[in-house]
């Protein structure tokens, strides 16, 4: 029987081929459906968990291979009292998801990014969301919400893109 360390837990994923990839046996096995499929090829983003803490495409990621290694799901994210963390709090606020469909995948790659780069410019922002596509194209709305996330996080002034001014 294999196990894998997701969200802080060891978790009994039984007799699996090693070469499934990882969303199906979060989906199918687990019943961690917050990570979704979207194109299959690694190209959407809708996938997205953590792997050691860096974003990854987990439909494209051969469960053998996981070994030791620590898989946050978007289930993973808030806290055990299920306090929010400070980006899905922001998604909420900003009023984010339009269909909410690629969103699970969008909060996984802004969470890393706010976790490597606590007051990322417009363009750092482009560069660490570019592999997410957002079909319903919230874009901007993703953009507020994290700018906001930083903010809350170190108590600095954001550039609300939905009211045009700057809020402390």
């Amino acid at each position: 029987m294999a196990t894998l360390n997701i969200n802080g837990q060891s978790m009994d994923i039984g007799e699996i081929d090693p070469s499934t990839p990882l969303l199906w046996v979060l989906r199918d096995e687990l019943g961690l459906v917050g990570t979704k499929y979207g194109c299959g090829i690694a190209q959407c983003g809708a996938c997205t968990v953590h792997l050691d803490g860096a974003p990854v495409r987990s439909c494209q990621i051969p469960v053998g291979t996981l070994e030791n290694q620590q898989i946050t799901t978007i289930e993973g994210l808030a806290s055990a009292d299920g306090t929010l963390n400070p980006v899905q709090q922001a998604w909420v606020e900003i009023d984010v998801p339009q269909c909410g469909y690629c969103q699970a995948g969008q909060i996984m790659s802004a969470t890393a990014l706010l976790r490597n780069n606590s007051n990322p410019n417009d363009a750092e922002i482009d560069a660490a969301m570019s592999g997410n596509i957002c079909r319903c194209a919230t874009y901007i709305r993703i953009k507020a919400a994290i700018k906001s996330a930083a903010q809350s996080m170190s108590g600095t002034a954001f550039y609300d893109a939905t009211s045009q001014s700057e809020t402390v």
